[in-house]
């Protein structure tokens, strides 16, 4: 644990443990189709890093062996188009598992991919889509010109399957800060539950579309919004404007205590950030982990301590950020 962290002295010295592991998050890859500025993962259709066979195999032992996980979380940015996906998938609805699919919304009309609208109803998997704005210019100048457009098309098919009008075709939508190119121009998320009805209002009058649930993520500096940050001499601001709205409150409920993250390797990691900047979680035997770890311990709850870094401020600024949106 490095000492001279600005989040670790928030915490007055003291370390975030984890607690028993509920939910399973696989990196499935970094194969997909678009590429956004605000990608933490560094994804896009340059990339070829997807999951290998050994731990497509190992994860699907996991799932069959630890009733303890009730999430099975699949991103990448897009999960769908990467190694694995129907397989765990199915694993997992076949346990009664929870299963979410973390989608960018434009795959599914790429040629290959648009009958798994059907797929994700057939087994019933939850669609969290990002949408990162209701306007057109905000979408397109983070995720490319077409994608808006694209977005809307997809929403609709998923509506006509009823997703996002039956409880248990559960439709989520993510709303990311707008990219800044100054500091004057450093956001946090909105109010959540405002921001939700105003998607609501706006998305249903325009294009007839309904979805469940809003989640407002702040965008947390790591991967290419990172590198973006970097190039415009903004890095440093900008972790200091999140420690300036640091929230104690949150600590209590951050994703990464009940978390395990993995990647396509099989590694482990206590969240998706952690993954992205190459901080492994540590077991309690002070060594790196693998899925192999966890299987030969036959236990999930190996880790003591979760690994803290200065872009933890991003979870915890002001309402915090959590795969389900605002924490508090």
């Amino acid at each position: 644990m490095e000492t001279n962290l600005k989040f670790l002295k928030k915490l007055q010295g003291k370390l975030l443990e984890k607690r028993s592991i509920d939910t399973l998050q696989i990196q499935l890859g970094k194969i997909c189709n678009i590429t956004c500025t605000h990608c933490h993962v560094d994804a896009g259709p340059h990339r070829t890093e997807e999951l290998n066979t050994g731990a497509l195999e190992d994860i699907l032992e996991i799932i069959e062996r630890f009733d303890q996980i009730q999430t099975v979380d699949l991103t990448g940015w897009a999960p769908e188009m990467n190694n694995g996906f129907k397989e765990i998938a199915l694993a997992a609805r076949k346990k009664w598992k929870r299963v979410i699919v973390r989608s960018n919304l434009v795959v599914l009309l790429e040629d290959g991919y648009t009958d798994y609208p059907e797929f994700f109803r057939e087994h019933g998997l939850e669609v969290t889509a990002s949408l990162p704005c209701y306007t057109q210019d905000n979408v397109d100048s983070m995720r490319g010109d077409w994608v808006f457009e694209g977005s809307i098309t997809a929403l609709q098919k998923l509506n006509e399957l009823w997703y996002g009008k039956q409880d248990n075709l559960v439709l989520n939508l993510v709303y990311n800060t707008q990219i800044p190119n100054t500091v004057d121009e450093f956001s946090l998320a909105p109010n959540q539950m405002k921001l939700q009805d105003d998607y609501k209002k706006f998305l249903r009058k325009n294009f007839g579309i309904e979805f469940h649930n809003l989640f407002a993520f702040a965008n947390i500096p790591c991967g290419r919004f990172k590198k973006y940050l970097k190039v415009k001499n903004l890095y440093d601001p900008y972790i200091d404007f999140l420690a300036d709205n640091y929230n104690h409150s949150t600590l209590d409920s951050l994703m990464c205590r009940t978390f395990l993250s993995v990647d396509y390797n099989g590694n482990i990691y206590d969240c998706d950030f952690n993954q992205v900047e190459s901080v492994p979680a540590i077991g309690k035997d002070g060594k790196t982990l693998t899925l192999k770890d966890i299987l030969n311990a036959g236990s999930l709850d190996v880790i003591k301590n979760i690994m803290v870094r200065d872009y933890c401020f991003g979870c915890t600024a002001w309402a915090g950020t959590s795969c389900g949106g605002a924490i508090t």
